[in-house]
């Protein structure tokens, strides 16, 4: 019976390149999968598009590339990536100026197109999930409009003799379903196949934090090696588990714990995981320790998938404003409360920022609040965090210049005062008929 062999080279677009690295050159792989988009991720991709047309591609796209495809030359391995963003087709010819600066003549590249249903939208009379508001509502601010869709297209390009495809909004868990359907022979409405193969995205969608990363807690859950942190793979045959394992000798750990913590990971209701390829149910899933580093996971099903494909929206939210200063020694929690006041107060009767002001004490009560922090022992140094959300760039810089004036304006001994100002990108989402979201791909030779 024929056995896939897929890595996770990255979960998230920050994500380290040497693990991937590894995965290509030490994992005896068939696929290598890059998953670097997040939902605000791709409208600030729409941004830098918006501003240069030959952008909106993941910045670290030529970074991670240069690192693995030589390993991926040398052992066969198939690279699928959404590293395209809101860009594929610049994304594969950068792509392609690559692998042709390394030698890798002849690699077939292709590009996946679609997602991006911004006209559509602006267009239609659709509604936001989260509000119930029409999406029509959010005018100008809106950035970006791009669809979640499913391993379809994907499969088509890897039966054209693919070897690196790179998309745009792909749903995470069909980056992996693809290149499984297309070499085990998964019809695509093959439900209970499609929800095994999401059971495998989903498991090693978010890289590292299924061998160990995200799940480490010194004296509770100790895991070694998370300098060396290996990265995770899936060995998924047609029938029976799906073993997750990683590169022997790679740092971290793959237990049945950490296999069972990112099985739960995001997940709304585990007996309806909706997708774009299918509605997968983990009701019944079983995760078995078979083997130091050896995790069988099995008893995935699903059934049909649905027939609207949710659009993820990013839209501009304002300004947020902040500014931070230290008090230190006797009595710094005192003072440090007293500043927050102070910023607070002015913040609050000149208007900039009246009811949305939030200030935190690092060290003290940034994380959990007040409540659950006051019975703690005062900390001998804090911080104190000001922020506050304000409708233009130019109120926003006001928020920074109150905290930086307590230098002289409030308690004794502050310092180390910094400021910022960010543009706030928000994400929101509605849902449209698949029939509106005609996928398009192009394969070129380097």
């Amino acid at each position: 019976m024929k056995t896939v062999r897929i890595g996770s080279g990255a979960g998230f677009a920050g994500d380290r390149i040497e693990p991937a690295v590894e995965l290509a050159t030490h994992g005896s792989l068939d696929y290598l999968v890059l998953e670097c988009l997040a939902e605000r991720t791709i409208a600030l991709a729409q941004a830098a598009r918006a501003q240069d047309p030959s952008r909106g591609f993941d910045p670290m796209l030529e970074r991670r590339l240069e690192a693995v495809l030589p390993a991926c030359r040398e052992h066969g391995v198939t690279i699928v990536t959404n590293m395209g963003a809101a860009n594929p087709a610049s994304a594969g010819a950068r792509a392609r100026e690559l692998a042709r600066r390394l030698g890798w003549h002849g690699l077939t590249i292709a590009t996946v197109s679609g997602d991006d249903v911004y006209d559509v939208v602006r267009a239609g009379d659709f509604t936001i999930a989260e509000t119930g508001a029409p999406v029509s509502t959010l005018k100008h601010r809106l950035i970006s409009a791009n669809a979640y869709i499913g391993a379809e297209p994907i499969v088509r390009v890897l039966a054209e003799g693919a070897r690196l495809v790179i998309t745009g909004r792909a749903a995470d868990p069909s980056l992996f379903v693809a290149p499984l359907a297309y070499s085990l022979g998964w019809r695509l409405d093959a439900w209970p196949a499609l929800a095994r193969g999401t059971l495998a995205g989903h498991l090693l969608e978010c890289g590292g934090q299924v061998t160990g990363g995200y799940f480490a807690d010194p004296g509770r859950k100790d895991v070694a090696g998370l300098e060396r942190l290996g990265f995770p793979i899936a060995e998924v045959a047609d029938e029976g588990p799906i073993v997750v394992t990683k590169v022997s000798g790679s740092g971290g750990a793959v237990t049945a714990a950490t296999c069972k913590e990112q099985l739960l990971y995001e997940i709304h209701d585990p007996s309806a995981y909706i997708t774009p390829d299918t509605v997968a149910d983990f009701s019944r899933v079983t995760v078995t320790e078979v083997a130091y580093d050896r995790v069988a996971v099995d008893g995935a099903t699903g059934r049909a998938r649905p027939e609207t494909l949710k659009v993820s929206l990013g839209y501009r939210d304002g300004y947020i404003g902040e500014g931070q200063i230290s008090y230190a020694g006797s009595g710094a929690v005192r003072r440090a409360r007293l500043a927050a006041a102070v910023a607070r107060d002015r913040l609050e009767r000149s208007g900039i920022a009246s009811g949305d002001v939030r200030c935190d004490l690092i060290g003290v009560s940034a994380v959990h609040g007040e409540a659950m922090s006051a019975a703690v022992a005062e900390p001998y140094e804090v911080r104190v965090r000001v922020a506050a959300r304000a409708p233009s760039r130019e109120a926003a810089e006001r928020i920074g210049e109150e905290v930086e004036s307590l230098y002289t304006n409030g308690p004794a001994g502050g310092g180390g005062a910094t400021r910022s100002i960010r543009e706030v990108v928000a994400i929101a989402s509605t849902f449209i008929p698949r029939a509106l979201v005609p996928c398009t791909v192009r394969l070129e030779v380097a």
